[in-house]
């Protein structure tokens, strides 16, 4: 007897937009791709898909996702042990040096290099309520950062003028220091840091004039090389009423001699 067939049942089935399975394609894509590269590689496929530049002055925290400074000391540590071991360091039995590939990764990625990983500290601004536009000066600011040519320390002060207007921004002292750090925590030239803490703060307030004078020890030039103690290198930086106006630059720098 033959068999009866029952009749076929049908299955609704749900549509998936193109755009949703394209989008997941591309992020199976992306993960086999990232797939045992070094996490410092990934960073910089990062920023080099936006053609964006990552000289050692500059700031990368936009491509750094949460916890991966973590995994950066990690790889850096893990090549610093090599470069202990080409140096012919026993760190296996040499107590002092056993931890010290850690010691230095956590040291640059979490403390003097720490400018380029984080973002720029929140600088609350206020209104010139009292319409201010007499000179400020702030500083000494100690000053600590690493020379890009052989990252040897560059350690000294820096001192800032504004001549804020009514229309001008006001920030809190702190804010000074804090942004100052915030720019010298990376391998620096200390040519090129006090014109970007100048741009930095020509864009946040708004003043009629900003002045920086950076006055430091270079310990490439102590420590290493010529090995000369007394050099160091003092320059500035004018803008606006500071730069048209001799006397208050005069002014600004009589004032900070006094310090």
């Amino acid at each position: 007897m033959p068999i009866k067939k029952s009749p076929a049942k049908t299955v609704a089935t749900k549509t998936v937009p193109a755009k949703k399975v394209a989008s997941k394609t591309a992020i199976k894509a992306v993960k086999k791709s990232e797939e045992g590269l070094p996490l410092s590689v990934i960073i910089r496929k990062r920023i080099q898909a936006q053609k964006a530049r990552f000289h050692a002055n500059d700031n990368i925290s936009a491509f750094i996702k949460p916890g991966e400074l973590e995994g950066l000391v990690e790889e850096v540590a893990a090549k610093m042990q090599a470069v202990l071991e080409s140096l012919v360091i026993d760190t296996q039995s040499d107590h002092n040096t056993q931890d010290t590939s850690r010691r230095v990764a956590k040291m640059y990625v979490q403390e003097v290099f720490n400018g380029r990983y984080v973002e720029q500290p929140v600088l609350t601004k206020f209104p010139n309520v009292s319409r201010l536009n007499e000179l400020m000066i702030i500083g000494p600011i100690t000053v600590r950062s690493a020379c890009s040519h052989h990252l040897c320390p560059i350690m000294g002060r820096i001192w800032i003028g504004v001549l804020p207007s009514k229309n001008s921004a006001l920030i809190g002292l702190s804010k000074y220091s804090r942004l100052t750090e915030w720019v010298m925590c990376r391998p620096q030239i200390q040519e090129e840091a006090v014109v970007e803490l100048a741009d930095m703060l020509e864009k946040k307030i708004k003043p009629v004039g900003v002045a920086v004078v950076m006055d430091a020890d270079h310990f490439c030039m102590q420590w290493r090389g010529v090995k000369d103690r007394d050099s160091k290198m003092i320059n500035s930086v004018m803008r606006g009423a500071f730069l048209k106006d001799s006397n208050l630059r005069r002014e600004f720098l009589a004032l900070i001699e006094r310090k």
